[in-house]
């Protein structure tokens, strides 16, 4: 491996105009062909460091190298033109264009001229080893499907840096796999990559080091193999989460009371006939695999899905469809993408929190009392942990966990009494994701009924009573969670294994 860094930090810092520090004289060495971790809670200054790389954000101090030249770029666009592509979390493609026009868009050479195109998107595909119908409009396919046009776009302008903001933070299983695979043949063609996620465990195995940031400072980076998953945590919070993350649930009694029944739910959308129940003080975890139609089944209880048909109770009255029956019924949904359905970004932190509940907390239900929103909003704050500066604070501001408490947040203090939870630790740090957890746990301790979509399977054991495993929208299997394990949910979201019918 080439001993020259193809990209270095030294002694950078970043100032805001608030006064928020969000780094400190931080450092980074990435060199060619390697793939190098980076590792931080959420608030660790990850995304403003990653910003200072893409060109977006500028230094207030320090020095940035680009190939051994210091370099001041002004712009993103002056970054993508020196070979740095940055892919977030959310991937920031154009859904009304096809895969082909998406890979091209920006790219420098003749690529305006269909046949040239045509010939090095597949050309790309033979480097990436994966196929994917050119004519194919983004806005149709699936999620993991959409991070490699990411990946081909950056190949397309010749990125020799590619930057991967929580990757996989949304894809099953197979689909981090095609992102591994593609990762490590790059790289060994020597494309680096800056790979940034919470997923310390594919931290562990794809990179070759690692860099851990803490309150905006570089605490330690050296070789992955260095490092294992409890040495990284102490790094990334200064103590063991653990634990706490993997405590088991209490168990619930078998009279206690049921909150939420579902019967008979089918939907053109990818729900085949489902029926369960959710009693209080209970957590269900339901298990599957992308495309399983586990994320469908939660919007057609919750009546966000007008095709589905079937029945919904709450307290054993039934709910009429659509969300605003679903709030007034007791039931809250923290959804997948919190940015678009969960949060107004506009709005600060109080006025997010009190949005469910507003008539409660105006005069004649009409008149908002702003005072008692804001109560609310600084009891939001205590209550869940939330780091801010105060109740009005933009939500956009906040890292990725603190904004997840403030979705929690708008729906703890009304009367939601059956939570509907679709990856609610998704992108956000192992503390964060500890505290969220207990949020959960919290909720079911005190009588809440919980229901709760999760990739990680381990997550969903760590919280739940019951899984309910889910395969081409019907739910397949049943199991107590303290009777199963990883293997065997992943055996049965597959088809395999001794599945039986739940309903």
């Amino acid at each position: 491996m080439v001993d020259t860094p193809l990209l270095s930090l030294e002694g950078v810092g970043k100032s805001f105009p608030n006064g928020t520090v969000a780094l400190r004289g931080a450092r980074l060495t990435v060199l060619p062909g390697s793939v190098h971790g980076l590792v931080g809670a959420n608030g660790a200054g990850k995304s403003t460091m990653i910003k200072i790389i893409a060109g977006a954000h500028a230094p207030t101090s320090g020095t940035v190298r680009w190939k051994g030249e210091e370099v001041v770029w002004r712009d993103p666009g002056a970054a993508r033109k020196a070979g740095v592509a940055t892919i977030m979390q959310h991937v920031p493609l154009a859904p009304t264009l096809t895969v082909l026009e998406n890979v091209f868009l920006g790219a420098p050479g003749p690529w305006r001229l269909p046949r040239a195109r045509r010939r090095e998107f597949d050309r790309l595909l033979r480097r990436v080893h994966y196929e994917i119908d050119p004519d194919a409009e983004v806005a149709d396919l699936a999620i993991g499907e959409r991070q490699m046009v990411a990946i081909l776009q950056a190949l397309a302008i010749g990125a020799n840096l590619v930057v991967m903001d929580e990757p996989t933070a949304s894809l099953a299983e197979g689909e981090r796999q095609v992102v591994f695979d593609v990762v490590r043949r790059l790289s060994a063609q020597g494309t680096a990559f800056l790979y940034v996620s919470h997923f310390l465990d594919e931290v562990l195995s794809l990179t070759d080091r690692v860099t851990v940031l803490r309150d905006g400072t570089v605490v330690e980076e050296g070789p992955t193999a260095a490092y294992d998953e409890d040495r990284l945590v102490q790094a990334i919070v200064g103590r063991d989460l653990l634990a706490a993350e993997r405590r088991a649930p209490a168990p619930v009694a078998a009279d206690a009371p049921v909150a939420l029944a579902v019967r008979n739910l089918s939907s053109p959308a990818g729900v085949r006939d489902v029926s369960f129940e959710v009693r209080r003080g209970e957590v269900v975890g339901i298990a599957g695999l992308l495309g399983s139609g586990r994320s469908e089944i939660l919007h057609a209880v919750y009546g966000a899905d007008s095709r589905a048909r079937g029945e919904v109770l709450v307290d054993g009255r039934p709910v009429r469809r659509g969300p605003r029956a679903a709030v007034a019924a007791g039931m809250a949904l923290v959804p997948e993408d919190r940015n678009a359905q969960g949060i107004v970004g506009a709005f600060p932190i109080w006025k997010n929190i009190s949005l469910p509940d507003l008539a409660s907390l105006s005069s004649a239900r009409a008149l908002p009392r702003e005072a008692a929103e804001a109560e609310r909003a600084e009891r939001a704050i205590r209550d869940l942990g939330i780091v801010c500066p105060g109740p009005e604070a933009l939500v956009t501001e906040l890292s990725g966990g603190n904004a997840q408490k403030v979705v929690f947040g708008k729906w703890l203090y009304g009367g939601a009494r059956v939570f509907m939870l679709d990856e609610p630790t998704a992108g956000v740090d192992v503390g964060a994701k500890a505290d969220i957890l207990d949020l959960v746990r919290r909720f079911a301790a005190e009588g809440g009924a919980v229901l709760v979509v999760s990739s990680e399977f381990e997550e969903i054991l760590a919280v739940a009573t019951r899984v309910l495993v889910v395969r081409e929208g019907r739910i397949v299997a049943e199991r107590p969670a303290h009777e199963t394990s990883e293997e065997e949910l992943l055996m049965l979201a597959n088809g395999f294994g001794g599945a039986h019918d739940a309903a």
